[in-house]
């Protein structure tokens, strides 16, 4: 069921709860079950950041570590985490940008590895397209 829900996905945050380690051991079923069922067209993984959320509470059960949790991301291809607090708005909107920009720059490599010649470049020789004296 979990396919349809992910088609056509570019990017992805999976959430942990800080306060319920139970979540914190699911992680990495999710991730699996992500990369499994989505791929960028050239066959990567789509780019997955974790959230350690409800940071402003105590941490159950696991250790508010973040050169731990930069090896745990590192080894299970997290591109980064972040410590969010939806309820405080704490890193929200950082952890967000950060997955757009991983996922912008995704996209770019893709194009640029796309032979396709049906496609504009925007970034052509602009220079050239100003000397001709015709509209462009």
């Amino acid at each position: 069921m979990t396919r349809v829900y992910y088609k056509e996905a570019v990017g992805a945050f999976i959430v942990f709860d800080v306060t319920r380690r139970s979540t914190f051991d699911a992680v990495l079923k999710w991730k699996s079950d992500l990369d499994s069922k989505v791929k960028l067209p050239n066959g990567k993984p789509i780019p997955a950041v974790l959230l350690a959320n409800k940071c402003d509470q105590k941490w159950d059960g696991l250790e508010n570590n973040p050169a731990m949790m930069d090896r745990y991301c590192k080894e299970n291809g997290f591109v980064a985490w972040f410590q969010t607090s939806a309820k405080e708005n704490i890193n929200i909107d950082e952890a967000t940008r950060f997955l757009v920009e991983n996922i912008l720059a995704s996209d770019c490599i893709h194009l640029s590895e796309d032979s396709d010649t049906d496609k504009v470049k925007l970034a052509e020789d602009t220079e050239r397209a100003v000397d001709k004296a015709q509209c462009c």
